[in-house]
């Protein structure tokens, strides 16, 4: 509509920033929007499409999660400590969107720190699922997913240590994508667990993601760990076949835990996927079941060292507090919410004198188990189905009490991540009336041909696109 001019930039601009107002409210998406902010991008964005210069994202509000850091708004990372703290650049990621002249829109809702599966354990407020206000649409990016399932945007930014795009796709029925660890710049992400952290986009297609990180990725010399790559391309995406791929379904993401629904939805889909000439088989992936313990060592260990910098002195809130030690010890008792300070001691402890052995480097072992399994699964796969989450969306306040069963929404998620494989989650059908995400997995560096796969998935299954039912 922009390129063809049915619309102006300032008014799709306006369009979102009035739904935002109107629906918000009800789903608690966003932390911070600047209006000005917006409709001045979308009249430069408008400039770039009169000189003949647009590109796919030129004009289009993107939103983005509130520990990506943005320029002139705010960045909270949804926790008391950070109150107030406006960055004075920009995010690789978000530098990139504004240079390819896409709008950013505003701030997301997550858990503190990314650290959580509901976006319950935001400081500031909680976020709703647009298929049913009284469930959780996920975490940590449950802010980025909630606002493109409810239309408040038309794609976002999200990050993924665990499972934190993928997971929160799954539940709002959008797609949600994990590129490869490295493809993706983290200058400028709030950093959680670096060796886990990856930036993504959410989206309401597989097209739609892909856009988004083409201009997202790419080699950046300011991240230690960018892999000196060319951006994915999302050129070739709707080129690709289902017909001949062979796709593995591990058994161990298939395990008891599984919803009957959830079951259902991904033996249907994989049904419609055979009759489009997909070749599926079982194998076993015994390091799978390890995940979730594993990856709740290293990831608050990588968080207790990330974190110690919050401190009243370096960064984030001071509070008042008598002599060095007292002001560090009331200033992170007040700033962090209990799901961070849960995370920092366990992480603390397991780095510690006497158990790093026993706790943090068994734990890299199992690692790097899991990455020569998967390595060697992909030597004969072109992909890995699985569900992205064992159940659909819960309601909120309903895990709250039974930390292990939340801990374990992202045991099908969490081996990307260890692995630094790339991962995509799109809706695949409904159980009970609520989106089922299913994953694909492949190798690493073989994320033009994910999205290829997953956009061929998504044409094949009836149901991929379906829109929540909110006005």
């Amino acid at each position: 509509m922009l390129r063809a001019k049915e619309a102006s930039c300032s008014e799709v601009a306006e369009a979102y920033l009035e739904r935002i107002e109107a629906i918000d409210p009800t789903y608690g998406c966003f932390l911070a929007i600047d209006p000005e902010s917006v409709m001045a991008q979308a009249a430069k964005a408008q400039s770039q499409i009169d000189r003949g210069e647009a590109g796919p994202l030129t004009g289009v509000p993107i939103a983005v999660k509130d520990n990506i850091a943005t320029a002139g708004l705010e960045t909270t990372c949804a926790s008391k400590m950070l109150t107030g703290f406006v960055p004075p650049f920009d995010a690789f990621v978000v530098e990139r969107l504004r240079g390819q002249g896409a709008v950013v829109l505003g701030k997301t809702n997550l858990d503190e720190f990314a650290m959580g599966a509901s976006t319950e354990n935001s400081a500031f407020k909680v976020t709703r699922n647009p298929w049913d206000p009284a469930r959780s649409p996920g975490g940590s990016s449950g802010g980025s997913a909630a606002a493109v399932a409810a239309r408040l945007a038309p794609a976002a930014l999200g990050s993924d240590t665990g499972g934190s795009i993928r997971q929160p796709a799954a539940l709002c029925g959008v797609v949600g994508f994990k590129p490869t660890y490295g493809r993706c710049s983290r200058y400028g992400l709030v950093a959680f667990g670096s060796s886990l952290d990856q930036i993504g986009p959410l989206a309401r297609s597989v097209k739609d993601a892909a856009l988004v990180a083409e201009a997202i990725t790419g080699h950046d010399p300011q991240d230690g760990t960018s892999l000196d790559a060319l951006p994915i391309s999302a050129a070739e995406i709707e080129h690709g076949s289902l017909r001949g791929l062979k796709i593995g379904l591990v058994r161990e993401m298939f395990g008891e835990a599984l919803d009957p629904g959830v079951r259902e939805s991904i033996n249907a889909a994989v049904r419609v996927l055979e009759t489009e000439g997909v070749r599926f088989e079982r194998i076993s992936i015994p390091s799978v079941s390890l995940g979730v313990s594993t990856y709740y060592i290293i990831a608050p260990a990588e968080a207790s060292s990330n974190l110690a910098r919050f401190d009243g002195v370096r960064y984030g809130m001071r509070a008042k507090g008598s002599g060095h030690i007292g002001l560090v010890e009331r200033t992170r008792a007040e700033g962090f919410g209990h799901e961070v300070k849960s995370r920092i001691m366990i992480g603390s402890y397991a780095l510690s004198a006497g158990y790093y052995d026993a706790y943090y480097l068994r734990a890299q072992r199992v690692r790097a188990l899991m990455a020569r399994e998967f390595e060697q699964a992909f030597q004969g796969l072109d992909a890995i189905l699985s569900p992205a989450c064992p159940v659909p969306a819960f309601k909120i306040g309903e895990l709250n009490k039974d930390p292990l069963a939340i801990k374990q929404i992202d045991y099908c998620t969490i081996p990307a991540n260890m692995a630094g494989l790339p991962g995509i989650s799109l809706n695949c059908g409904f159980a009970e009336n609520l989106p089922v995400g299913l994953q694909l997995l492949a190798a690493p560096m073989r994320d033009e041909s994910l999205l290829q796969m997953a956009h061929s998935v998504e044409r094949a299954l009836p149901n991929a696109t379906r829109a929540a039912p909110i006005p």
